[in-house]
C-alpha cells in the first residue's frame, strides 16, 4: 500500500537474519501485513549459527517448517580429539536424551545457518510474504501513531518497527540504546565453510584439535558436503583468504592443504557477550543479535534470537488484529530480556569451561513464571511454564492441538465445561489424562506457554480479555 509516496505497512522488520525471517512468518499466518528489508543483496551465507536446540525445534515445528528441518539437519555427531595425527577417543559436549511425550526433542540438532534462513524464506513465501533485498534503513522517526522508516528506496510507513538486524544494529544505534557487556575471550577466531576431500577426514565425528595455537575444530555440516571451521587464534590475527584457511589446517591438523578442496565462506570475530539496555523503544523494538550477542560456545545465539521472534509475533497479532490493549507489547521487554540475560550468561560460562552443556542449552526450562502475563498454577503446572507435549485423544499429540497461531484452552482431567467464544483464535480441548500436566484448566498462549491455569474457570474471562479474547462464560 502506498499513500502520497510513502509506502505503508502494519510492520516493518529491519533485517532478514533468522529473527526477522520467524517474526515475519509468524505474522504472515495472523494476516498482519510486514514488510522486510535487508541491506545485503541476499541471505546470509553461512553457516555460523549451525545448533538448533529442542525448544527452539518445537517453535519451528509450529511455525510449519518442523518437517524441512528434519530433512535438511541432523543430530550434532560425537566429537573426537585428534594429538599428532592419532585419533585420542570420542569426546562427547553435548546432554542427549531419548524423547519422553513431554519433551519430542531431546538432543540439538545441526543445520547450517544459511539452510535455516532458506527454509524460513520458502515459508514465509508460501504464506504471501518475501524479503525486500539490497534495501537499507538510513534514519527514522517516531510520533505516537507509527514510525516513518527511510530506506534506501524511499520512506516507509509502518504502526511498528522491528529491528532484527544484527549485532551492529543501526536502528539500535539510531535510537541511542546501549549495549552492554563484555569479551568473552581475547583471543580472536576465524569461522569458514569448508569442503574436504572425502578419502582425508570422515564425516562421523566432530573433529576436534588442540594446540600451542589455539583449538580447532571441523564438524560436518548434515544435508550438505561442508564442514564448518573454527579457530582460536591466541597469536596473531585471523587471515580468511582460501589460501591462509587452507595454510592453517595443514598446520593444526593432518590434513594437508589440498585436502581442503574449497573454502565456501570465512570471516572472522572475537566472542563476547553484550545485551541491549532495553528492548523497546516507543514503537520500535530488538530482537535477536540486535538485542543480544553470544558467544557460540553454548549454541544459544540463533536459538534465543527465534524465540524472541515467536514471544513478540502473537503480542503483535493481537495488538493490531484482535482489539487486544497496546499495553501487550510492554511484556515483550518484561518477559525476555531476563531470559537473554541468563543465555548470555550460559554462553559465557560454557565458553569459558565453566559450564557444560547440559539441560539449560537446550532451552525446555525457560518459562515467564514471574512475567506479567502469568496467572494462577493447577496440576503439576505453574502459568509461565513451557505447556508440555502429550496424547491428546484420537491419535493426536498436544503439539497437534497447539500447532496454529491461536489460544489452547486446555481441559486435563476435569469436566469443567470449557468457556464459549474466543472466535477462531480459541480452540478448546478435552484430554482425560496427560502425566506432564496433572489436573486443570490451561490457558496455553500461541507460544506454547501456559499464560493461565486454574481449577475452574474463576477470572478466565478477565485474563483473556487482557490478551484480547472475549470468552463467555455459561
Amino acid at each position: 500500500m502506498e499513500l502520497n509516496g510513502v509506502k505503508e505497512t502494519e510492520v516493518l522488520i529491519v533485517g532478514a537474519g533468522p529473527s526477522g525471517l520467524a517474526l515475519a512468518c509468524d505474522l504472515a499466518r495472523r494476516g498482519v501485513r510486514a514488510l522486510v528489508v535487508e541491506q545485503a543483496a541476499a541471505l546470509f551465507p553461512g553457516s555460523r549459527g549451525k545448533g538448533i536446540q529442542p525448544r527452539t525445534r518445537e517453535v519451528l515445528d509450529d511455525l510449519g517448517v518442523g518437517d524441512a528441518v528434519r530433512t535438511y539437519g541432523g543430530a550434532a555427531p560425537v566429537g573426537m580429539t585428534w594429538r599428532d595425527g592419532e585419533r585420542q577417543g570420542p569426546y562427547d559436549m553435548f546432554r542427549r536424551a531419548a524423547p519422553t511425550d513431554a519433551e519430542p526433542y531431546g538432543e540439538p540438532w545441526m543445520m547450517p545457518q544459511w539452510r535455516t534462513q532458506e527454509i524460513l524464506l520458502a515459508r514465509l513465501r508460501e504464506l504471501g510474504g518475501d524479503v525486500t533485498f539490497s534495501t537499507a534503513l538510513t534514519g527514522l522517526a517516531q510520533d505516537p501513531d507509527g514510525v516513518t522508516a527511510e530506506l534506501s528506496t524511499g520512506p516507509v510507513r509502518a504502526s511498528y518497527l522491528v529491528a532484527a538486524d544484527g549485532g551492529r544494529s543501526t536502528v539500535r544505534r539510531t535510537l541511542g540504546i546501549p549495549m552492554t557487556g563484555e569479551s568473552v575471550d581475547p583471543a580472536p577466531m576465524l569461522v569458514a565453510d569448508v569442503r574436504v576431500a572425502e578419502t582425508a577426514l570422515d564425516r562421523l565425528n566432530w573433529h576436534i584439535f588442540t594446540g600451542d595455537a589455539g583449538y580447532t575444530t571441523l564438524c560436518p555440516l548434515p544435508g550438505t558436503a561442508d564442514f564448518q571451521l573454527v579457530a582460536q587464534f591466541k597469536d596473531g590475527e585471523p587471515d580468511t583468504s582460501p589460501k591462509a584457511v587452507r595454510e592453517l589446517v595443514a598446520a593444526r591438523t593432518h590434513l594437508n592443504p589440498q585436502d581442503v578442496t574449497e573454502v565456501r565462506w570465512s570471516s572472522d570475530f572475537r566472542p563476547r557477550a553484550a545485551l541491549a539496555e532495553h528492548f523497546r523503544a516507543g514503537r520500535v523494538f530488538l530482537a535477536g543479535d540486535a538485542a543480544h550477542v553470544h558467544s557460540p560456545a553454548g549454541g544459544q545465539g540463533l536459538n534465543t534470537s527465534v524465540q524472541d521472534a515467536y514471544n513478540l509475533g502473537w503480542k503483535l497479532g493481537q495488538v493490531l488484529r484482535q482489539g487486544a490493549p497496546p499495553a501487550l507489547l510492554d511484556s515483550y521487554e518484561e518477559e525476555r530480556h531476563p531470559v537473554a540475560a541468563d543465555m548470555l550468561g550460559l554462553s559465557t560460562r560454557i565458553h569459558r569451561g565453566e559450564q557444560e552443556r547440559g539441560a539449560a542449552t537446550q532451552q525446555l526450562g525457560l518459562g515467564y513464571r514471574e512475567g506479567p502475563l502469568s496467572r494462577g498454577r493447577a496440576g503439576l503446572l505453574e502459568a509461565g511454564d513451557r505447556a508440555p507435549d502429550g496424547p491428546a485423544g484420537d491419535g493426536q499429540r498436544l503439539f497437534d492441538v497447539f500447532r496454529g497461531p491461536h489460544f489452547t484452552l486446555l481441559a486435563v482431567g476435569t469436566d469443567t465445561g470449557l468457556p464459549a467464544g474466543g472466535g477462531a483464535l480459541l480452540r478448546s480441548h478435552r484430554a482425560e489424562v496427560c502425566e506432564a500436566y496433572g489436573k486443570g484448566l490451561f490457558l496455553v498462549r500461541p507460544d506454547g506457554y501456559i499464560g493461565w491455569a486454574g481449577d475452574d474457570t474463576s477470572g478466565l474471562a478477565e485474563y483473556a480479555a487482557t490478551l484480547g479474547l472475549d470468552l463467555k462464560l455459561g
